[in-house]
């Protein structure tokens, strides 16, 4: 067997139990203190692995680097590996989502999503330390606090690190149930259309008004015209709100719009569809504000010689490993935007992420934590 492996597989019960451990310590993305306590509760857990920074998020909890000492001289540059600190589960979810093993997973709020990768990370380079394996390149370990909305505070420190490096390694959880690496992703951007209108007594001086509602409703299926699945491009108005009571003629009322691009290129002409958004009232005026949050995690050759690396490797402890292609976006997004090869998935294999039922499968944990450490020997 595998001597990485072998060893990850004689600790995977410590593992699991770091991985509850990580649970237990719920950190919302809306709630700092939270974040705080489980930035606090890593930075004990790495300390003996490296020299452990923390970075202001301003409303956010703080941001952890992790330079790791690992075995070998002179490191040849600087491999990156990402996540993220922050869950979607609000403050108290534990009490109704316990962390269990049950069925061949484990199961929890934000086990998958991505806790688990965090704990992967940590057990394979104790790995490659307690089997003196040498890494040719410095690690660094970059855990932001803000991901899972948008990483406002966290963006700058992500680009500064990754054109700082040869390669990025993100801890997001794989595609599916098998775990599929992800070599591209699509950039995500937020829309808000306000229509604003004219208020009037529906009953007493209907003819005064200018329904905002009655404007953003005709914008909308406008709006909607905007996706091109053949392009693979999406626009989803996934939220809308306006007016005040149902006997008045509504002054506001706004969408907010999901947009999903796989090409950068797409950028620029779904902007301009946006801005060219004009009142079909004209008594009435269009607002847009918003753009693109996350560029689009591109397919480079330089994403496909790291997963190329991956599957060999991979091969070599006996793991079948795919590729895949998702509309969700990761931090990944502005490292691979920088031309920095990023490979992306590297946490675990499970499903729910965000749901009730998120859980990881038990079974392929050695073998992803082993592959994670090989890679860091590797690149």
């Amino acid at each position: 067997m595998d001597p990485i492996l072998r060893h990850i597989k004689q600790h995977r019960e410590a593992l699991i139990a770091l991985v509850g451990a990580l649970v237990e310590a719920e950190s919302p993305s809306d709630d700092s203190a939270a974040v705080g306590r489980f930035v606090d509760l890593l930075a004990d857990t790495l300390a003996p692995l490296g020299r452990i920074r923390k970075h202001p998020g301003g409303k956010f909890g703080p941001h952890l680097t992790c330079e790791v000492r690992l075995p070998g001289r002179g490191k040849n540059g600087q491999v990156l590996v990402l996540g993220h600190s922050d869950t979607v589960w609000p403050l108290g979810t534990f009490g109704s989502m316990p962390f269990r093993r049950a069925r061949g997973r484990l199961w929890g709020p934000g086990v998958l999503d991505m806790k688990a990768g965090i704990a992967f990370f940590i057990f394979a380079v104790r790995a490659l330390q307690d089997l003196d394996i040498p890494v040719p390149s410095r690690i660094l370990l970059q855990l932001n606090s803000d991901e899972e909305v948008g990483s406002p505070s966290s963006r700058a420190l992500t680009e500064t690190n990754a054109r700082a490096s040869h390669a990025v390694l993100v801890l997001e959880p794989g595609t599916g149930l098998s775990g599929k690496l992800k070599t591209a992703r699509k950039g995500v951007g937020l829309f808000t259309v306000t229509a604003h209108g004219r208020a009037a007594h529906a009953g007493v001086d209907f003819s005064a008004g200018a329904s905002a509602i009655v404007e953003l409703a005709r914008q909308i299926q406008r709006i909607s015209g905007f996706t091109d699945l053949e392009r693979g491009i999406t626009v989803n108005p996934g939220v809308i709100a306006g007016g005040t009571r149902s006997n008045v003629i509504a002054e506001t009322a706004h969408a907010e719009v999901d947009v999903r691009i796989p090409r950068l290129r797409d950028a620029a002409s779904l902007e301009r569809k946006f801005r060219s958004l004009r009142a079909f009232d004209k008594r009435c005026r269009i607002e847009i504000r918003g753009g693109l949050n996350r560029p689009p995690m591109e397919r480079t050759p330089g994403t496909l010689r790291l997963f190329r690396l991956a599957r060999r490797l991979a091969s070599e402890i006996g793991v079948p490993v795919e590729e895949s292609h998702t509309g969700g976006g990761s931090d990944g997004n502005f490292t691979a935007a920088l031309g920095v090869a990023t490979l992306d998935g590297l946490g675990a294999a499970g499903e729910g992420a965000h749901a009730s039922n998120e859980s990881i499968l038990i079974a392929p944990i050695a073998a992803r934590t082993a592959l994670l450490a090989k890679l860091l020997a590797a690149v």
